[in-house]
């Protein structure tokens, strides 16, 4: 009866919807920038490159396997742990790109600035693992 149930319990999980953190991200995906380079200074706007491998691109709310949306982290403390099984959030520090977008141009104030790439499920929330990239510095003339 043990071995019956436990059945039952994991077919039933496999078939719940993701929450927080369950979509997964095949092994080996990895998000990255393409420009600027870590270490760039630039003059008024920046263009933001994203890249990424081992996955495709989709828009928010479309549900296909091994896909995602960007997100740019600006400003902030790197993505960690906390950031794993929440939505990712909109604001200031937190750009979504839902519509599938791979490039963007940035107007940020003079001064350095720190980048980094967050992949997003169709939810908004991080993939598990999560696809982030490297934290990047630009500074801004």
């Amino acid at each position: 009866m043990r071995k019956f149930f436990t059945g039952l319990a994991a077919a039933a999980l496999l078939a719940a919807p993701a929450f927080a953190g369950e979509t997964p991200a095949p092994e080996g995906a990895k998000v990255y920038f393409i420009a600027p380079a870590d270490g760039a200074t630039v003059s008024g706007s920046v263009t933001v490159q994203f890249g990424l491998a081992g996955m495709g691109v989709a828009p928010a709310g479309t549900e296909r396997e091994n896909t995602g949306h960007h997100h740019i982290f600006v400003d902030r403390a790197p993505f960690g742990e906390a950031d794993a099984a929440d939505p990712i959030p909109a604001d200031d520090n937190h750009i979504h790109f839902g519509g599938g977008q791979t490039e963007v141009t940035l107007d940020l104030a003079p001064g350095e600035h720190t980048l980094q790439l967050v992949l997003g499920d169709m939810n908004h929330i991080p993939h598990d693992p999560p696809v982030v990239s490297e934290v990047i510095t630009i500074t801004v003339e």
